[in-house]
């Protein structure tokens, strides 16, 4: 007999007192829609196998939960769900009651202590890192230190991150001695390793836990850009940019920069022409370094053998073949060093359907061996209506994968084509293998991320994102035997749209691409392509223009051209988050709804965003090598989704969302000193954070205010917004000029090839800072090379590394509340709960006060909420109190406005409590078990 529901026992009907309720909670609450916000954070080690084999943990990376199941002869059974941080992407089990979780939004480790029956457990500990930590390995002596990378930066860092230092190393690796945590308030680690690459992602531990392999994840392909006014007027017999150098109406493309690679001795562009010259500083292109795990504290090995180049573009997931010491490491490699799209009738030559190679990468004592998945693929024709035969063979953007006991066999899942890879190692490892349908295993669920091996039951677990659920796969039969659901709060047309970015068997005619190959999770791929397509017809420009002031005369372009030709250059790839309410989109502002019509923002003419998303819909011909657009259907459920997507709490700026004085001192020079345009920085780089009340964090502008703007830049570029220029750190160097001669000497070896503005080609936001002062005219009106204009140029600086983002610095950040660490948690939590009163987040406390767990959450006025309808107001001091006395454990998180209600003590949001639903034997999680 089911247990009757609370709403039962209280005498209502169910239905009718979740309405009076929710009705209640109307003018308190956002509305429904601001409950989730997305946030796309790329899955790592989603699952983990207890040593004992007996339990399964999944990160439910959308709900915030670690997900508990017990494993037998029948299956999975869910047993229970602890409440984490933030996007948790990877999880290990120390332990078989004690399992590790890394929160990739919060900035954290959570250290669960599961119960003895699997009915959930409680954090225990959180752990503080650095910014955005992806993985985490236990190696080292006893295997009992832990190995977790982040980027080098984050406000729980207390480290200077050197943001304008050349030769910095990007990606850090975090070790803590998982028996000695320290009394710190983040804890303290063993040892911080700093590896020269850009953020890491991926972490793999050999069996014997001696050697930790670590591997950055936009590794690069030692591919950067010269910037144009490097590049002779002329075309390619000036020695210019390689022809052709018009368009089929033979219209003259303008002048735009150029893309080099680097060969280990030249800079050479694809005619092979050197430029070595004008880039002033070589990439050494380390993409996987080994860490010693079991010396002390940890090392980088030394010499030669501690890292390992040519590896991939992007690296996603590595594993350890346990007999012959392999690494495997799934990646893709763009060929960005090539250019257009479209047919290539006039070129005679395009990345139409080739943009990309997934690949396994195999690492040995002979360095790094890339294999071509899917080889079997005839480039040379496009574009048959998918699904075809060769499309099917296609394994699009590997990641998690699994190696058996005895070493024989690898298991691959691939990302964007909803299946599974199955492969010999040694015909992997010789190159032998042939793509064939027969190794491959599909799977119901789309967009597998991770991967377990049970090879005592002959199970393989793998976590599929697209549905957010597991599937059960019989190794011996290669067949999909069972898939559950895992609970998702994600609205339906997030889950809908999702597919339409990374499901590569419907994008492209290959199967082994989508748009998703370039916006890595939502957001880019650190690199700079040149797709303008001489195929294409020019277009007008029909965005609004910054004016121009009088005295550059009346011509309110300056006498620029301002349409929009098809030859368009280099231009980094642009995050797809954040796109909401800036207007037209894409470098140039050339993908947009309206034409003459009034623009205004939000959402009309011209700034219609979704109108304007929705002509990337040729890309999937002309890019992917689809045989035909999205129907209009499709392409309103990728937009409704994509326009979700948003971005993360800036990383750089104060945790109580301050300025330092450099900072400061920046902000004020951007929004009061008039320049060259009409009034100061801001005035076109507009920040209007909660410009409309009542409508959420995501609306308003947040660098830019939509226009076309002059910038001395041919392709008459829309005001660029400015909330990620901290990930673009680690190019110094570059050539970039006016004159004769590179501004910077030669600097070595730098971490990326790729800067700041539309192609990527200045290396740092001081030359970005000085706008024009290197041309002679604008020295008058401009920041002058004097020593209180060098000043200011590096404030601002320093001012866009902390630009404001959609989200509060705030949102995401978490301690953990014990029984003894009052006086450490205390400023902590005071600083959640000032924010939290200052309406940057809705904070909540998640945890158990003796052996009954609880959900909270903050109502403002020092007190919180309970999830038992029936409880009065807790005062904030009385919770705390509460844990000291029943020796309890309570884990606050600030979380993103509007989500609170659902985090913290509604989960499913259908009015009734968390605490009530548990006190009545429902789930909220499991709909099945409500009477």
């Amino acid at each position: 007999m089911k247990a009757r529901h609370p709403a039962s026992r209280r005498g209502l009907p169910r239905a009718a007192s979740a309405m009076l309720l929710l009705l209640s909670l109307a003018a308190s609450l956002p509305s429904f829609a601001q409950h989730f916000t997305v946030f796309e954070s790329g899955q790592v080690r989603p699952l983990t196998l207890s040593p004992n084999g007996q339990w399964l943990f999944a990160v439910n990376t959308p709900d915030n939960r670690l997900e508990i199941f017990q494993v037998g002869a029948g299956g999975l059974v869910h047993t229970g769900s602890v409440p984490v941080g933030l996007e948790p992407v990877a999880v290990a089990a120390r332990s078989n009651d004690e399992v590790w979780v890394v929160n990739h939004l919060s900035d954290s480790v959570s250290i669960v202590r599961v119960d003895a029956n699997g009915h959930g457990g409680a954090v225990t500990r959180t752990l503080l890192v650095g910014d955005e930590p992806r993985d985490i390995v236990f190696a080292g002596p006893g295997k009992k230190r832990a190995f977790i990378t982040a980027a080098h930066r984050g406000q729980n860092a207390a480290f200077d991150p050197q943001l304008t230092t050349p030769g910095v190393g990007r990606a850090d690796v975090w070790v803590f001695d998982s028996e000695n945590l320290g009394t710190t308030l983040g804890g303290t680690p063993l040892t911080r390793l700093s590896l020269f690459g850009d953020t890491p992602r991926a972490l793999a531990a050999t069996p014997d836990g001696s050697r930790v392999y670590a591997a950055a994840f936009h590794s690069g392909n030692r591919t950067s850009v010269v910037h144009e006014s490097l590049v002779p007027n002329g075309g390619e017999s000036a020695g210019g940019v390689p022809g052709p150098n018009v368009n089929h109406q033979g219209i003259a493309a303008p002048e735009t920069s150029v893309i080099v690679k680097y060969n280990g001795e030249d800079w050479v562009d694809m005619l092979n022409r050197p430029w070595t010259a004008y880039v002033r500083f070589t990439l050494p292109d380390k993409d996987v370094f080994a860490i010693s795990a079991t010396a002390n504290p940890p090392v980088q090995v030394a010499g030669a053998a501690g890292a390992y180049t040519g590896v991939g573009t992007i690296l996603f997931n590595m594993a350890v073949n346990p007999v012959n010491g392999k690494v495997y490491v799934s990646n893709t490699e763009a060929r960005n060093d090539l250019r257009f799209e479209g047919p290539g009738t006039l070129a005679g030559s395009t990345l139409r359907g080739h943009l990309h190679e997934s690949r396994i990468t195999v690492l040995g004592s002979s360095g790094a061996v890339p294999r071509h998945l899917n080889s079997h693929i005839n480039y040379a024709a496009c574009c048959a209506p998918t699904p075809n035969a060769e499309s099917e063979k296609s394994l699009a953007q590997p990641m998690g994968m699994a190696v058996t006991s005895n070493g024989a066999t690898l298991y691959v899942a691939a990302f964007g084509s909803s299946k599974l890879g199955v492969y010999a190692t040694s015909a992997l490892e010789a190159g032998t293998f042939v793509p064939s349908t027969a190794n491959q295993i599909a799977l119901t669920g789309g967009g597998p991320t991770g991967l377990v091996l049970d090879e005592a039951r002959n199970r393989l677990y793998v976590l599929t994102r697209f549905d957010n659920a597991i599937s059960v796969v019989n190794t011996t039969t290669k067949a999909e035997v069972a898939h559950l659901p895992l609970f998702n709060p994600e609205p339906p047309s997030v889950v809908q749209g999702r597919p339409f970015l990374y499901d590569a068997r419907a994008s492209s005619s290959h199967g082994d691409s989508s748009c998703g190959s370039c916006h890595i999770f939502g957001d880019f791929d650190s690199i700079t392509w040149d797709l303008g397509n001489p195929d294409g017809d020019v277009k007008a420009n029909a965005n609004p223009v910054v004016p121009i002031l009088p005295e550059f005369g009346t011509d309110p372009t300056f006498g620029q051209d301002t349409s929009f030709h098809p030859m368009k250059g280099p231009l980094a790839t642009q995050s797809l988050r954040g796109m909401a309410n800036q207007g037209p989109m894409h470098w140039r502002g050339d993908r947009t709804g309206g034409n003459a019509a009034p623009s205004v923002q939000p959402n009309g003419g011209t700034f219609d965003e979704v109108a304007a998303f929705q002509q990337f819909n040729p890309a999937f011909m002309d890019l992917l090598g689809r045989s035909s657009q999205l129907t209009p259907e499709q392409m309103q459920k990728f937009s409704d989704f994509i326009l979700q997507v948003a971005y993360p709490p800036n990383p750089i700026r104060n945790l109580d969302n301050s300025l330092t004085p450099a900072q400061q001192a920046g902000k004020d020079f951007f929004t009061h000193t008039v320049s060259i345009f009409q009034g100061s920085c801001e005035a076109c780089h507009r920040v209007d954070v909660n410009a409309n009340p009542g409508e959420g964090p995501f609306k308003g502008f947040f660098g830019t205010d939509g226009k076309s703007s002059f910038d001395a830049e041919p392709l008459f570029p829309k005001v660029p917004h400015l909330r990620n220029m901290y990930q673009k750190v680690g190019m110094f160097g570059a050539g970039f000029t006016f004159g004769t001669a590179p501004v910077d000497p030669f600097l070595g070896d730098q971490v990326r090839g790729i800067g700041f503005n539309s192609d990527g080609s200045i290396p740092t936001l001081f030359l970005f800072s000085s706008g024009f002062d290197f041309h002679p005219i604008f020295n008058s009106v401009g920041i002058p090379n004097t020593p209180a204009g060098v000043q200011a140029k590096k404030d601002m600086a320093q001012y866009m590394f902390a630009f404001e983002t959609n989200l509060a610095p705030i949102v995401g950040q978490q301690v953990t509340l014990t029984a003894t660490n009052a006086g450490v948690a205390g400023p902590r939590i005071d600083l959640l709960v000032a924010r939290a009163n200052a309406g940057e987040c809705d904070l909540v406390a998640k945890g158990r006060t003796g052996a009954l767990e609880m959900g909270f959450r903050y109502v403002g006025g020092g007190h919180f909420k309970t999830d038992r309808a029936a409880l009065p107001l807790v005062a904030s001091a009385a919770l705390r109190s509460a844990v000291a006395t029943h020796q309890g454990v309570l884990t606050y998180t600030c979380t993103p406005p509007g989500s609170g209600q659902r985090v913290g003590i509604d989960r499913d949001l259908d009015g009734f409590l968390d605490g009530d639903e548990r006190a009545a034997g429902t789930n909220p999680a499991n709909p099945a078990s409500h009477p």
